[in-house]
């Protein structure tokens, strides 16, 4: 089952409306206890990143560790760059100020909210962006901003 999908910003691509260069999925098997990383990237590129699908290893997982949680995978009813067409109706004022700001997105069930919701970030990671948006994975609806 999924846990969480998050995009990963490569120098070599320029990004376009929520679309990016690359993608990591962490994927649980509950049963067995075990997690894997899997990477999608168009190009070979640096922190181990190769073009095409790669598998990471296999790692254990202890479920309900950390603040996201599996979810199923049909509830993602819209993608990233239909997310991003309501990140930017939301905050057309941030971007207008931020152009250069580089955009980064999340996938992930957490206990803020009750169904999956994608995070729109405005920064080079969450510990440093001081500004992102939630959108619900399910409806494409605005959530909350975070400042």
């Amino acid at each position: 089952m999924p846990l969480q999908l998050k995009s990963i910003n490569l120098s070599q691509v320029k990004p376009e409306k929520g679309k990016t260069g690359a993608w990591q999925a962490i994927f649980v098997s509950p049963s067995r206890g075990k997690s894997k990383n899997y990477t999608y990237s168009v190009i070979e590129a640096e922190g181990n990143l190769h073009q095409g699908v790669f598998a990471g290893l296999e790692e254990d997982f202890a479920v309900g560790r950390g603040p996201a949680a599996l979810f199923d995978i049909a509830a993602i009813k819209f993608d990233s760059d239909q997310v991003f067409d309501t990140a930017a109706k939301q905050s057309a004022d941030y971007m207008k100020k931020n152009p250069d700001k580089p955009m980064s997105y999340v996938l992930e069930r957490t206990n803020r909210f009750p169904d999956l919701a994608w995070r729109v970030i405005w920064g080079e990671s969450v510990g440093s962006s001081d500004y992102s948006i939630y959108v619900d994975a399910s409806t494409g609806k605005f959530l909350e901003k975070m400042h």
